[in-house]
């Protein structure tokens, strides 16, 4: 068995880790989900869940990994065979390749439009059009949502229409993304990410700053970031307010995906994880909380003021990155650099988090075939780039892959590793590899709390998305989404078959 790559240092790994975590999500996402629940109040079922479920969770992750990555195994279908002694288990493990690689097929997508539009507003090239008095917001932001629809295509018809320069920067993202795959873990992914991130967290605190100065007659950023905040006492007793908050956390830290289990992988035997999990957990939360609460937001509520930006908020992640916040740079100074540095932050965080998901059926490739870097990246990346084609030409492709691979699957998986580790596998010796070489010393209650308290909050969480979503969407039944589901049922059937042809050659 050649030998495996591992990290190059402990910092390029916890800078990794949370370049994996901090996305899109963390700017566009959070800031919409606790608008929409109750504000300040969302803060309290988001930590609860922060604590019983995504922390443990992700020590279970790396200690998944690593205990593998020893065993010359990087990817959960042969880690979860050598957890659980069952013939399932491989096949359970599937999911650990399905989900990372069908969510990158539709990020990496989103990713390019950071990018494009990056360039767009350094060069000037987005509206310039200046708000007057007496312009409602719809009216006034329907030029940047013109350019929206024009740029993604995504308007009416049987097809959506991207506009060129749409998918000359998805095929710019793709090249970027295999440059620095092809690298490796220690020599591209490591060394971007020791690049990318404190550039990252640099542009998102220059905006904060910016943002928090914004005061207009309509309002001003503090009153923002007084609606995101003020509790709304009553919306605590709703469920979904805290099935909202434990989904966030779970899509923030990047759980359930497979792609910390195949990071960790890439660890030495005796490596700590408590220490560095928390680390890069909190430098995700610090990227959310602090600066994604901070900027998407304040700035709409400061330009519209309150009561529209909540209507904003409530009209989606994309209106508010690609809609709201180019109107709102277009009418300040330097409004081209503040607009750049936006959207290449974006960019960024998008970047480090599609590496990361593409990384797991690389090793895949790597580890059980025997396959040279080079070309376990060139095959995953042309599958990648032929699957990306449904989303950006094929309307409710998008939402359907996020919505199966995305979300629902997310929580199966999740728990069917926490389950593997801590039911199937020994729990002590679960517990002990967690902790084995760990700077800081778990608390025992960690041990009950990830044996039993989480799989029963992720039981939950599935149980609900089961009986309350999955419904709807099943019921959709037009044209293009059986197409969807159809390519999501070949690309799962092509991996069940991959892993048992693996499995027939390892054995």
């Amino acid at each position: 068995m050649a030998q495996r790559e591992h990290w190059g240092t402990r910092i390029g790994l916890i800078l990794a880790m949370a370049g994996n975590a901090v996305g899109l999500g963390n700017f566009l996402r959070f800031p919409t989900q606790a608008a929409q629940n109750g504000g300040g109040v969302f803060m309290i079922p988001y930590m609860i869940s922060l604590l019983l479920i995504a922390i443990p969770l992700m020590w279970v992750e790396w200690g998944i990994g690593r205990y593998g990555g020893v065993r010359g195994h990087g990817t959960t279908p042969a880690i979860f065979g050598l957890l659980w002694r069952h013939p399932l288990s491989r096949y359970v493990g599937v999911l650990g390749l399905f989900v990372p690689f069908v969510v990158a097929c539709y990020y990496v997508y989103i990713e390019s439009w950071t990018l494009g539009y990056a360039l767009f507003a350094l060069f000037g090239k987005l509206p310039q059009v200046k708000a007057t008095a007496g312009t409602s917001p719809e009216e006034y932001l329907r030029p940047f949502r013109d350019f929206l629809t024009h740029y993604t295509g995504m308007g009416g018809g049987a097809l959506y229409r991207p506009s060129l320069a749409a998918y000359l920067f998805f095929l710019l993202t793709m090249v970027l993304n295999y440059l620095i795959l092809v690298r490796g873990i220690s020599g591209g992914i490591e060394r971007f990410a020791k690049v990318a991130m404190p550039i990252l967290f640099g542009l998102a605190i220059l905006l904060m700053m910016r943002v928090m100065t914004l005061e207009t007659p309509y309002g001003s950023a503090v009153a923002g970031l007084n609606f995101l905040w003020e509790p709304k006492w009553h919306e605590l007793g709703n469920p979904r307010v805290w099935l909202a908050a434990a989904g966030q956390v779970f899509f923030t830290l990047s759980l359930g995906f497979g792609a910390i289990i195949t990071y960790a992988s890439y660890l030495r035997r005796n490596d700590d994880i408590t220490l560095s999990a928390l680390t890069a957990s909190s430098l995700n939360e610090f990227a959310e909380v602090v600066l994604g609460g901070s900027i998407a937001i304040p700035a709409a509520a400061a330009f519209f003021g309150v009561a529209a930006a909540q209507v904003i908020a409530a009209s989606g992640a994309f209106n508010l990155a690609f809609v709201s916040l180019p109107a709102i740079f277009a009418n300040l100074p330097f409004g081209h650099l503040l607009g750049f540095a936006w959207f290449i932050l974006l960019f960024f965080a998008g970047i480090t988090s599609s590496v990361a998901i593409t990384q797991p059926v690389i090793a895949f490739l790597e580890d059980e075939f025997g396959l040279s870097r080079p070309r376990a990246v060139t095959a995953t990346m042309l599958a990648l780039f032929m699957a990306a084609h449904l989303p950006i030409f094929l309307p409710k492709a998008l939402d359907e892959m996020d919505f199966w691979a995305g979300t629902f699957l997310v929580v199966v998986f999740a728990l069917g590793e926490v389950l593997i580790f801590f039911w199937g596998f020994n729990p002590s010796a679960a517990w002990r590899e967690i902790n084995r070489g760990g700077l800081i010393k778990l608390p025992r209650v960690f041990f009950f709390i990830m044996r039993y308290v989480t799989p029963f909050f992720l039981a939950l969480i599935m149980g609900w998305w089961f009986f309350q979503e999955l419904p709807s969407y099943l019921r959709q039944t037009a044209f293009n989404v059986w197409i969807t589901r159809g390519v999501l049922i070949l690309i799962f059937l092509a991996l069940c078959l991959l892993v048992y042809l693996s499995g027939r050659r390892n054995r």
